[in-house]
């Protein structure tokens, strides 16, 4: 068991029942009425839930969030929190998922919306159904200031508790894991805040049925981004489709390109980039060998004798290749110059340009530094994996020649040297249910 996974676990759900414990000793009392609205909202939530979206790295959304909220504005008391651990459990069984994630999203959500309500009640909110009698004006000069606020920070925490869980489990960084799952669907949860309110105000003055005429588009903007992840979800795959037959060709490459993409991300971080830096060596990497998807690649990527001369022209074109076909994709034009010079060398003796020094874009360095890495630790027909001191020493030998010589001796001096030669972890399975609310006289490196 991991430790910091179960005290992760252990102090979520902690909180959250302290937090629920104090609400019910500071107001036990609550109305038939308040119930019924509760009981209400709480049927809507059931509905968004099982019309919840898979987000990347196995979390699911969905916009329950809206009627969850809306209950802690209508009725701002312990029940609604109660309310929330009833609903996630009912949704939690039918799911069937494990029970230490189960545990943990009954806690996220009751935490999120205990804290919710703290918030409104701290910034002087009033509970809607006693305002039922104001208009949406005066309910927005009074209550709407508390009501933002509460709503953005439950929204916030959420996400960032939820990621930092899987941040732990997949051993990444809080950061990047956020960018990944959380951003792709953050916007659109905080514009939805004013329509959270608008919401929780139309069910507290006009009843139900208003409160359900607005549900019916918000169920349609559920589709339209239940739609939008699944083409970024489908191009992402379609991605990895287009390396993997690539790698078919040649069985001595087979996983190259994800373990570049490992390699890139690792050095990347060692200089320091940025996370959205980070993010696109990550996906030239990934696509670095793109070009050698043409068929005049296939014979000689088969081929285990040393390449003729035609042969090895034949392969310095490849660079070329991949960078034209990610040209014609809109949203990887970012990338065309890291695919198109990750094969140019420090010296200006590299292809296809023969570009030099710092005219080779930061990204195709490091690519190159990865590529180069796998290829002298993958088994070769000609040769065994070289050790960590062979490589060392190989990339110490084509410093200034084929590499940038600030980011190898960065490189080397850095503690994550040694983490590129560490066995690659396996992915963790996935927890279902997880929630949010070569080289001229250089080192002999693949073509």
């Amino acid at each position: 068991m991991n430790r910091k996974l179960w005290f992760y676990r252990t102090t979520v759900i902690a909180l959250a029942l302290t937090s629920g414990i104090v609400l019910y000793l500071r107001s036990p009392r609550v109305t038939s009425e308040e119930l019924f609205a509760i009981l209400l909202l709480s049927i809507l939530a059931v509905v968004a839930e099982f019309l919840g979206f898979v987000l990347p790295n196995s979390a699911r959304g969905s916009i329950a969030f809206i009627p969850y909220l809306a209950c802690a504005l209508v009725v701002p008391t312990w029940a609604t929190v109660a309310a929330v651990v009833v609903v996630r459990t009912l949704v939690e069984a039918t799911h069937r998922s494990r029970i230490s994630s189960s545990f943990l999203n009954i806690g996220l959500h009751a935490l999120t919306v205990s804290g919710a309500i703290w918030l409104y009640d701290l910034f002087g909110g009033q509970g809607l159904l006693s305002m039922r009698s104001a208009t949406l004006l005066q309910a927005t000069l009074n209550t709407s200031l508390a009501a933002l606020v509460s709503i953005a920070f439950a929204i916030l925490a959420n996400t960032t508790a939820a990621c930092g869980y899987l941040a732990i489990r997949e051993d990444q960084t809080l950061r990047s894991l956020w960018r990944k799952t959380a951003l792709p669907t953050i916007a659109m949860d905080f514009l939805a805040a004013p329509i959270v309110f608008i919401f929780a105000w139309l069910y507290a003055a006009h009843g139900a049925i208003a409160a359900a005429a607005l549900w019916v588009p918000l169920l349609g903007l559920r589709e339209v981004q239940t739609a939008n992840l699944e083409l970024q979800r489908t191009n992402e795959e379609l991605l990895q489709l287009m390396i993997k037959s690539i790698e078919a060709r040649d069985p001595y490459t087979s996983g190259h390109s994800r373990r570049v993409q490992r390699y890139s991300i690792i050095i990347a971080r060692g200089l320091k980039l940025s996370e959205r830096e980070i993010e696109m060596v990550g996906k030239a990497a990934l696509l670095h060998d793109l070009g050698k998807i043409y068929e005049k690649y296939g014979p000689i990527l088969r081929k285990a004798d040393k390449l003729t001369a035609e042969e090895w022209s034949t392969m310095q074109e490849h660079p070329a290749d991949g960078a034209n076909l990610v040209a014609t994709m809109s949203g990887l034009k970012e990338i065309i110059p890291f695919i198109r010079h990750h094969h140019e060398n420090w010296d200006g003796s590299g292809y296809p340009d023969g570009l030099a020094g710092n005219r080779i874009p930061l990204a195709a360095r490091i690519i190159s530094f990865a590529d180069t890495i796998d290829a002298m630790t993958s088994e070769r027909p000609y040769r065994q994996p070289l050790t960590e001191a062979q490589v060392r020493a190989e990339i110490i030998r084509c410093r200034g020649r084929q590499f940038d010589p600030a980011i190898t001796d960065r490189l080397i001096a850095s503690g994550l040297w040694l983490s590129l030669f560490q066995p690659q972890k396996r992915p963790a399975t996935p927890e279902r249910g997880l929630r949010l609310l070569g080289a001229r006289k250089g080192v002999r490196e693949t073509a």
